[in-house]
């Protein structure tokens, strides 16, 4: 019997392992993952799964980084690995990956350590400090967190990650921009220029500027450039242009605005009064690049400071320079007329400051590492083919009907639109009028003439602001009484109100508005056109609106006494579908000299009817059938939000973290077709507030977990006793019964 138990028990034992065998050989060839968490943090999107599937050209990528960091660093390359083994699992045989190790042992670097390091060094990858807590003492250490990207003669790096946050973005999007510019190179017909403008004359005074490694800058600027034209294709060419030894050249440096510096007689007489030049100029194509090699600053108490370009540095400087001029992204238009706010950014004092508060050097930096921003003046040209969306931000200038009409055209052609436009036109008192206490703005409403457009398509802008009791609060110095203060114009938009069904918006969970105005939908119209509106987000229920006299001063405003005032309020739509020309069954508008559209523009809407009554128009039905006017599109979209603040510098940060910067990119993908890129961009948002919940709720809750779960415990060590209490009794029981019975 023992015997038969015993190779019973060996039979399932071998069963057993060979099921455990058979499930690893199936695990092998049938491969999947299973991703559980909410935003599927720990698998790749799809937008990744298919840039490293359709590589063309083998592709490499290099991973510098020390091992056992103190935490989060740890985690950070943990992380690294499983990313890359995604990639390498839905990538072809193009893809590779591979760990250095640059590491030291005991403290000492050893032969290959070290020239693993030299090798991250090549790549530009410089090793960081990380801080690190040994003993109870606070130490620093230097570590590699870089990584190389290599496809083809192209080099791509990261030189420094220090948090997870966007990891799998700026890997995918680096890949794809490779692939971009490999492209953009071989399509080249001609070479890209770089040309040095450097005169002879300034080796002289180079020690008196105390920049003694000036005399080398030609030889270390060519030596750059050769090792860049070497990962190019050669499609650099460099030249050096000495003005001292040159004649006709002054008409090339007032063009690139060269930096030319002028000097007395120096020592004595031994160096006589002269003058030199000096700066980089990038061209192709009769696009331009200047790129500055010395700045000249005046420090209080020191004088005049010359510096340098770091020399490091020039190799990343030329090589973002030839990637903006070969256009390897995709372009994006942006509408510089009609009182827009302004890319180029604050002056120069702004800048020195720390930026200005209207700057959109933030907005513009995030853009252009996916697009190619094309500025459209529409007072001079028309909105080329090209482009697939054209963003207008915050027109203050009338637009006459023939513009109306290029852009109304262009959506027509299955383009898109971002219309940020505002209510009102702050304006600001002037310095000849006599200062009040508490002058503020003033706040005008606008009429730009995109109001026709958007009413036509089913869509209103409201002259007010909303403001919102789950808002932004300010907090005051101490010297102001300290505390914090409501600024109701800027509303804190909560999850709950915003559309997670739009693929774009799925992980943006939390936003933060300025400014903005409410929108109304004429479903009527709507309907009328054919078209869908999705309402992307709105204000709290506890929302009102300003109209009327707009005083924005945070210490007089005060929310309505009555509830009955207080309602949630549409900030944002998406309009989708094919659009009615605003122009259909009219005259098509005639461009005119703007000599001879200012004469005639009356103020307003009604100066604008003005204008088109003295015109001279054409019959439509002449010219439909040639196709040069579209009275109904093709599917296009609109996104629509009254508040051109959302683009400044003061809501939008430089690193694209943050939920708003989050929320403008993926809008800006959204309408150029490339959903799959917000999805990855967002999907590792970390900013996950709790829901709101009312006092007593929250009062419930607290005294739950301080009293109810004790009582909890106690309630069920009862109800175990008891049942245990019973279990005896009834085994008790048991046994006497039978005991009875055997007597």
């Amino acid at each position: 019997m023992g015997f038969a138990n015993r190779s019973g028990s060996y039979v399932r034992f071998l069963i057993y392992l060979a099921v455990v065998v058979l499930l690893n050989v199936a695990g092998i060839t049938l491969f999947f993952r299973a991703d559980l968490t909410a935003n599927k943090m720990y698998s790749i999107s799809k937008a990744s799964q298919k840039v490293v599937s359709t590589l063309s050209e083998p592709l490499t990528i290099n991973v510098f980084f020390t091992k056992n960091l103190p935490a989060p660093h740890n985690n950070t390359e943990r992380y690294l690995r499983d990313l890359l083994g995604e990639y390498a699992a839905y990538a072809n045989r193009n893809f590779n990956y591979r760990f250095y190790d640059v590491s030291p042992e005991e403290g000492d670097v050893g032969a290959e350590a070290r020239g693993n390091q030299d090798l991250a060094t090549s790549y530009g990858i410089q090793s960081v400090q990380v801080q690190v807590v040994e003993e109870d003492e606070v130490k620093f250490q230097k570590a590699f967190m870089g990584v190389a990207i290599i496809h083809g003669d192209l080099i791509e790096r990261l030189p420094a990650i220090t948090t997870t946050d966007g990891l799998e973005y700026e890997l995918t999007t680096a890949i794809q921009k490779l692939n971009n510019k490999i492209s953009a190179l071989l399509r080249l017909r001609d070479k890209i220029q770089v040309r040095l403008f450097f005169s002879s004359s300034l080796n002289v005074v180079a020690p008196y500027m105390r920049l003694n490694e000036l005399p080398q800058l030609p030889g270390r600027v060519e030596a750059v450039v050769a090792k860049l034209n070497d990962r190019n294709y050669a499609k650099l060419a460099f030249s050096w242009v000495d003005p001292e030894k040159e004649n006709d050249v002054e008409a090339l440096l007032s063009k690139h605005k060269i930096l030319r510096l002028k000097w007395p007689e120096l020592s004595g007489g031994k160096i006589p009064p002269g003058e030199g030049a000096i700066g980089l100029v990038m061209e192709y194509a009769g696009k331009t690049l200047e790129i500055p090699l010395m700045r000249v600053m005046s420090i209080p108490l020191i004088g005049k400071h010359y510096e340098l370009v770091n020399l490091d540095d020039l190799e990343e400087i030329i090589n973002e320079s030839v990637e903006s001029l070969i256009d390897i992204n995709e372009d994006i238009g942006y509408l510089a007329s009609h009182g827009t706010l302004e890319l180029s950014g604050g002056s120069p004092m702004d800048m020195m400051t720390g930026g200005a508060e209207g700057d959109l050097s933030n907005f513009r930096a995030l853009t252009e590492q996916n697009y190619n921003i094309k500025e459209i003046n529409l007072k001079e040209d028309n909105i080329p083919d090209s482009l697939n969306c054209l963003i207008v931000a915050g027109p203050k200038e009338s637009f006459s009907d023939y513009e109306l009409f290029q852009i109304d055209q262009f959506l027509m052609r299955g383009k898109n639109l971002a219309l940020l436009v505002d209510a009102f036109n702050e304006v600001m008192p002037g310095r000849q009028q006599p200062m009040q206490f508490n002058q503020g703005p003033s706040y005008v409403p606008l009429n730009t003439g995109l109001e026709k457009l958007l009413t036509h398509y089913g869509i209103t802008i409201k002259k007010s602001y909303v403001m919102d009791e789950n808002c932004y609060k300010q907090e005051l110095p101490a010297q102001f009484g300290g505390g914090e203060r409501a600024v109701y114009f800027a509303p804190i938009i909560q999850n709950e109100f915003i559309n997670r069904d739009l693929t774009f918006m799925r992980d943006i969970k939390g936003l933060v508005v300025m400014k903005i105005s409410p929108l109304g939908l004429d479903a009527d119209r709507l309907k009328q056109n054919g078209l869908e509106a999705h309402k992307v987000f709105s204000s709290s229920e506890k929302s009102w609106e300003m109209k009327g006299r707009i005083d924005l001063n945070p210490m007089l405003m005060r929310p309505p006494q009555s509830a009955d005032e207080l309602a949630s309020y549409p900030l944002a739509y998406v309009l989708e579908g094919e659009f009615p020309s605003y122009f259909a069954g009219k005259d098509i508008p005639e461009k005119i000299p703007e000599e001879e559209s200012e004469e005639n523009r009356g103020p307003g809407e009604e100066g604008e009817e003005q204008e088109a009554a003295k015109k001279p128009q054409v019959d439509l039905s002449n010219i439909e059938g040639e196709g040069q006017f579209l009275a109904k599109g093709k599917r296009g979209k609109i996104f629509v939000m009254a508040a051109s603040e959302m683009l400044k510098d003061n809501v939008l940060d430089d690193k694209g973290r943050t939920p708003n910067a989050m929320f403008i990119m993926n809008v800006l993908d959204f309408l150029n077709n490339r959903e799959e890129i917000a999805v990855m961009r967002s999907k590792e948002q970390r900013f996950n507030p709790l829901h709101d919940t009312s006092g007593t709720v929250k009062a419930f809750v607290k005294s739950f977990n301080v009293a109810g779960l004790p009582v909890l415990v106690v309630v069920f060590g009862l109800s175990v006793w008891l049942r245990r209490r019973a279990r005896k009794r009834r085994i008790q029981i048991m046994f006497q019964s039978a005991s009875v019975g055997s007597l």
